[in-house]
């Protein structure tokens, strides 16, 4: 009888492993079906942005023409701001300022970065937890939990539309489960329309090109210790700031959601520790070792600590 039961034990057990595994890869399968969606579909959405800031509301049109995308984001409210996209040309329009373009794969602005992530990626270090069915801006829309296994960063809650897989809200979580940014759509529209009337952006006049200085590529004598799981390094450079005397030594990081960047440079009589957190970005400051250490991104303060603490110096030859 006691072996009975324990066939029976491991055989339940194994059923409920695989039925977790399958409704994790499912999760994951749906998000990534987002990313596809919202770079490949012709669509228009409403949405709000919702931070400790305020609140905006804005307009985002997507097309693909001749196998090019097409953007454009609009705010709804106050003085006209507008950011266009046209292949891998970021133009950007605000009152008071000079016009000017960047290279990008998509518009950051406004739009969660998250709806842009290879989830194949993420999927080593993030869990994607089915949280079921509810409804946004009238769609039925699959609720999935974007969580890191190591508990370092922030989560995300992501409501995608069954039907379209479009983001219909996201959520940004911090480690206490207080919502730091949200993205919710109030109505949306998917139709081959949208393509028709953003045709004149494909042959529009658009700024010049903003150069962006790149810095000295140089070896460092410094390097942290500890990273949260999936961080790697991708980008490095020195540069010497305008409000800083000696120059700065950067290092960013990515895991291909969050980033963050790790500065050095001198320290000098007005260097002092502080951590100052707004929304989803920390800036964290630590003396040590005559250097100042500056930890900026996407980062609860704690992990971003942890790092500044980590950092190793390598003895002068």
């Amino acid at each position: 009888m006691k072996q009975l039961w324990c066939a029976m034990s491991l055989m339940a057990g194994s059923l409920f492993f695989s039925a977790n595994a399958s409704a994790d890869v499912s999760s994951g399968a749906l998000l990534q079906q987002m990313n596809l969606a919202s770079q490949s579909l012709n669509y228009e959405l409403s949405f709000v942005s919702i931070n400790k800031q305020g609140v905006e509301s804005l307009r985002y049109r997507h097309a693909r023409l001749n196998n090019q995308a097409l953007a454009q984001l609009l705010q709804m409210d106050g003085p006209r701001r507008e950011v266009v996209q046209r292949g891998n040309e970021i133009s950007y329009f605000e009152p008071g300022l000079d016009p000017f373009t960047l290279n990008g794969d998509y518009i950051v602005d406004s739009l969660p970065s998250l709806v842009y992530t290879d989830f194949k990626r993420l999927a080593p270090y993030y869990d994607f937890i089915s949280v079921g069915r509810t409804r946004i801006a009238d769609r039925l829309c699959e609720v999935i939990r974007v969580v890191a296994r190591d508990g370092t960063r922030y989560s995300y809650i992501v409501w995608l539309d069954s039907e379209t897989k479009l983001p219909m809200r996201v959520d940004l979580l911090d480690r206490d489960g207080e919502t730091l940014e949200q993205f919710r759509v109030v109505a949306f529209n998917v139709s081959e329309q949208v393509s028709s009337n953003m045709q004149t952006l494909s042959t529009a006049s658009l700024p010049p090109l903003l150069s962006v200085p790149v810095g000295d590529k140089v070896k460092f004598s410094w390097l942290p210790s500890w990273l949260p799981q999936g961080f790697v390094e991708v980008a490095g450079s020195r540069r010497t700031l305008p409000t800083i005397d000696t120059p700065v030594e950067s290092r960013l990081y990515s895991d291909g959601l969050f980033s963050f960047s790790v500065n050095v440079n001198h320290a000098n009589a007005n260097s002092s520790e502080q951590v100052l957190r707004t929304g989803r970005r920390t800036v964290s400051t630590s003396v040590r070792d005559n250097s100042e250490i500056t930890i900026v991104g996407e980062l609860p303060p704690q992990t971003a600590k942890r790092i500044a603490d980590s950092i190793k110096f390598k003895a002068a030859p």
